[in-house]
């Protein structure tokens, strides 16, 4: 866990760069994270330089014999602020472009730039960076999302930040496998992808979650310990988890660097994260072994706003659904993007679910009629605030077969107050505050805990927060999933008394008041 001293490193970093002029929340994170990669480069370098020296066991390096000066180790120790300026910026960053190993940064480093013009306040941010415990696994994950939290400013497109919970949320519900592929069309900063690894990470270790492995050098005695966490995986699924479970998308090169970063940190050595309009015919072209039946698990919050031309969209999502809204589109592609059994947590707004239009109604007819359709969680419609107040639902659906009831959960309290500070409503006896409270352990353990036999029962109480309504009763009803439809309100009948004893009340209140004005008016 991230300690109030590193937190304070970073808010003093935060805070040097707005005194800097460098004032944009996504500008920070970025040139924050290039050095952040500048370093981790150095680390590995390190690291494997000692493991060749124990073992005899070569690498490719990644700096040459003419570039030991590009190393963070060689360059942080440069005296003269003016010289370190101009050689992180004409040479480091070079560097980048040209770096393909470690992670993949290829598509989206090739156009990184230095944007720090202030001699003296790169010199106090390599600084404040050297000084983070970036060799600590189980702190530069923490260290990063709490960077991450400092971005407060809404991008393009509808894009923002999905609060940190509502993934929890969504990602406990659907509980990845360790052998399965999880993607992300529309993945911003990773959330969903990061959370998916610290998922895998609680589920699958001990108390402790360590495992040390020797491995043995030339001579036949054990040359190092490898520590990994999840000891209740095997190495295969280790490694399936490090280097080909995690598949994320964008096109906003910004994010995908903090994306690539993000699961780096978090210990995904080789996140597979690309610049690409998911929703677009070159996502087919390009990466056709992914764009269809390739995923066990899609994560998804995307972009809720916009319409696009329909002859920018690959062809078969519109065979799906003929719109141009976003929000249909994305629904339509997450389907062909899971495997037959694949399932997803997608967040929608809420017109998705009782919108009248052609579109909408097939969309959903889709949804209930030929796959099945889980689950449908109503959200508050403050929980994106102060980014944005519409009004969402998640919608929890399987690839294929037929849906038979629909499960649905009406959320009024996510465990912030809707307005928009959205301020932590819960604390536990250290008077800490709570990330996951109010309705979000509810709805995770009605979720775990539902019963299906009691569908077409009088123990479906459809008060609840919590109840289960059947597909002919939702295509009789236009698909439509608007929980408000299904749902019925409990109202408890008001006693009043007669109105002649009310009357009597009134007249002796009444001539009580002219008693005391009679008194008054003797006064004067």
């Amino acid at each position: 866990m991230i300690t109030g001293q590193l937190k304070n490193k970073i808010d003093r970093l935060w805070l040097e760069f707005w005194q800097g002029g460098i004032a944009n929340p996504l500008t920070v994170i970025e040139q924050i994270t290039f050095l952040m990669f500048a370093r981790l480069l150095d680390i590995n370098e390190t690291r494997d330089e000692k493991r060749q020296a124990r073992t005899g066991k070569g690498f490719t390096p990644r700096f040459g014999g003419d570039q030991q000066h590009l190393r963070w180790s060689q360059f942080v120790h440069e005296g003269d602020p003016d010289r370190l300026l101009a050689l992180v910026r004409d040479e480091v960053f070079k560097h980048f472009r040209g770096h393909t190993g470690d992670i993949r940064f290829g598509d989206y480093m090739k156009d990184a730039r230095l944007v720090i013009e202030k001699p003296s306040l790169l010199v106090k941010a390599i600084q404040m960076i050297n000084e983070l415990p970036l060799e600590s696994g189980d702190t530069k994950g923490d260290l990063y999302e709490y960077l991450l939290s400092k971005l407060t400013t809404a991008g393009i497109n509808g894009q923002f930040r999905t609060p940190r919970h509502i993934i929890k949320l969504m990602v406990r519900m659907l509980d990845p496998k360790p052998e399965e592929k999880v993607a992300d069309p529309a993945c911003g900063t990773a959330g969903f992808l990061v959370n998916c690894m610290e998922h895998l990470l609680e589920t699958y270790s001990s108390e402790d979650g360590v495992i040390r492995e020797e491995i043995e050098g030339p001579d036949g005695k054990p040359a190092e310990a490898v520590t990994y966490t999840g000891d209740l995986l095997d190495q295969a699924q280790w490694s399936h988890i490090k280097t080909a479970m995690f598949h994320g998308f964008d096109f906003d090169n910004t994010m995908l660097r903090i994306a690539a970063m993000n699961l780096y940190m978090h210990g995904v050595e080789d996140p597979d994260i690309h610049y690409q309009d998911t929703l677009a015919q070159s996502f087919a072209d390009r990466f056709p072994v992914k764009e269809k039946d390739a995923f066990d698990v899609v994560l998804a919050n995307p972009p809720f706003k916009g319409a696009l031309d329909e002859d920018t969209v690959n062809p078969p999502i519109l065979r799906l659904v003929k719109t141009k809204k976003t929000e249909l589109l994305f629904v339509a592609q997450i389907l062909r993007m899971l495997k037959t059994g694949g399932r997803s947590a997608t967040i929608v707004p809420q017109g998705v679910l009782f919108g009248s239009s052609k579109a909408h109604q097939a969309l959903r007819a889709l949804l209930v009629d030929d796959n099945q359709l889980e689950a449908v969680i109503n959200l508050p419609s403050g929980v994106f605030k102060p980014y944005a107040g519409v009004a969402t639902a998640i919608l929890i659906f399987t690839k294929g077969g037929q849906t038979d009831h629909v499960w649905f959960y009406d959320v009024q309290d996510d465990g912030y107050s809707l307005d928009d500070k959205r301020d932590v409503l819960y604390r536990d006896e250290q008077g800490r505050p709570l990330s996951f409270a109010g309705d979000m352990p509810k709805v995770l353990a009605a979720w775990q805990q539902r019963d299906k036999a009691v569908a077409e029962t009088d123990s479906n109480d459809r008060t609840a927060p919590s109840f289960w309504v059947s597909r002919a009763e939702i295509a009789a009803n236009k698909y439509d999933l608007s929980i408000n439809r299904y749902k019925e309100v409990a109202y408890d009948e008001e006693a009043y008394d007669p109105p002649r004893e009310i009357l009597a009340r009134m007249k002796a209140l009444e001539a009580e008041i002219m008693k005391d004005m009679n008194e008054l008016g003797g006064m004067l």
